[in-house]
């Protein structure tokens, strides 16, 4: 019989670890916890972008002057053009784009200044304009949008 007294002690010796799994869920819900705030932070951060996109939306003013394009799209213009007119089978934009992208990298500083020169007339072209726009701003005069002026009336 004694050694049936041995079993019984280890059950009992068990019970501690049967008290150990229950520890380890309250481990679980405190992380449980912790993964629910982490998605109720998310959820707020993804209404805060909702929010800040309709805010941009809001901004967007329709008479502010647009920024010209770089050096690099008006190369991009005349190159698409010789491009097609040598290789009339290749149709996808990604092609395109990889052969212009590699001539502008190989093209010297010379070749670059007419797409450059361009580039910068119409950058001082936006720069008047912008410079223009801000004053009637200042003025008030752009205040007033087409659509209340209508339901002023």
């Amino acid at each position: 019989m004694a050694k049936k007294a041995k079993p019984s002690q280890k059950k009992n010796a068990a019970s501690p670890a049967s008290t150990s799994t229950s520890s380890s869920k309250l481990v679980l819900k405190i992380k449980s916890n912790e993964g629910m705030k982490r998605s109720l932070r998310q959820t707020k951060s993804r209404e805060m972008t909702k929010a800040k996109q309709k805010k941009n939306k809001q901004k967007i003013d329709a008479k502010k002057p647009k920024k010209p394009p770089t050096a690099f799209f008006y190369f991009l213009e005349d190159f698409r053009k010789e491009f097609q007119d040598q290789n009339p089978d290749v149709k996808s934009m990604r092609d395109i784009g990889k052969a212009c992208g590699d001539k502008w990298k190989t093209m010297n500083y010379e070749e670059k200044v007419k797409y450059y020169d361009i580039a910068t007339e119409k950058r001082a072209e936006f720069d008047r304009a912008m410079t223009e726009y801000k004053k009637k701003m200042e003025n008030g005069d752009f205040e007033e949008t087409d659509e209340e002026s209508e339901y002023d009336e």
